[in-house]
């Protein structure tokens, strides 16, 4: 039977350890698991793979005694961390999904995503998507010393957040007809996805999109026994 833990959006920082330590304690008190997914904006920001700070040290440290105990974990990037690469994740075994992944989850081939991409109304942020992801912008910003880097992604929160309370509520939630095209594209019926930060289970007739939840206060996660899938939200 196959068990597995599906996360996302805890939005680690040094301004968070209670939610660093809230992970590490929800990890030890969840035991033998086979799968750990971690769908994105795991951390606050992410300046690259050579970021020496202590949170991504002791991050690593948390995660390898995880995968040391026989967890396989698969790190899909978000809006976030989309700078994370395999480099940073070789340090404890972790595998780099796509945008989109389709995989087993509950005898189900069920699609994983960050969920920005569904967003589809929000095409401010999707513009500065197609940026971001350039390569030759990533390369640019990774060719800047680390404290320029740091520097940088804090202005980019700033403007986030400033840009994020301008916005309508629905604009930064999925557009309905994004996500049924997405799902008909990949010929799934289950699709699991955080980001929008509004853990739900939604029934689509015969179908379902599960929303995975963000950490502050407590902690949310979807847990996979065998065929059966539980939404949950816990205390840290």
């Amino acid at each position: 039977m196959t068990q597995s833990l599906f996360i996302s959006d805890l939005h680690l920082s040094e301004d968070t350890p209670h939610i660093e330590q809230g992970l590490v304690t929800f990890l030890e008190q969840e035991g033998d698991i086979d799968r750990l997914f971690l769908l994105g904006d795991i951390f606050e920001a992410w300046i690259g793979d050579d970021d020496d700070s202590p949170l991504a040290l002791r991050f690593a440290d948390a995660m390898k005694r995880v995968a040391d105990a026989g967890t396989q974990i698969y790190f899909t990037r978000g809006n976030r961390d989309f700078l994370i690469g395999q480099i940073y994740l070789n340090q404890f075994g972790a595998k780099l999904l796509g945008d989109s992944e389709c995989m087993e989850v509950a005898g189900e081939s069920t699609l994983l995503m960050h969920g920005d991409l569904l967003c589809s109304d929000d095409v401010d942020y999707l513009a500065f998507r197609v940026i971001a992801h350039n390569p030759e912008w990533q390369a640019e910003m990774l060719s800047k010393s680390l404290e320029e880097r740091r520097a940088l992604a804090k202005q980019l929160r700033t403007m986030s957040k400033e840009a994020a309370s301008n916005k309508a509520e629905d604009i930064m939630d999925v557009n309905d007809d994004t996500v049924r095209s997405v799902m008909a594209e990949h010929d799934v019926k289950r699709l699991i996805h955080g980001h929008t930060h509004r853990p739900y289970r939604h029934p689509m007739l015969s179908a379902e999109r599960i929303v995975l939840g963000d950490w502050n206060r407590t902690g949310w996660c979807l847990r996979e026994r065998g065929r059966s899938l539980e939404l949950r939200e816990f205390s840290l």
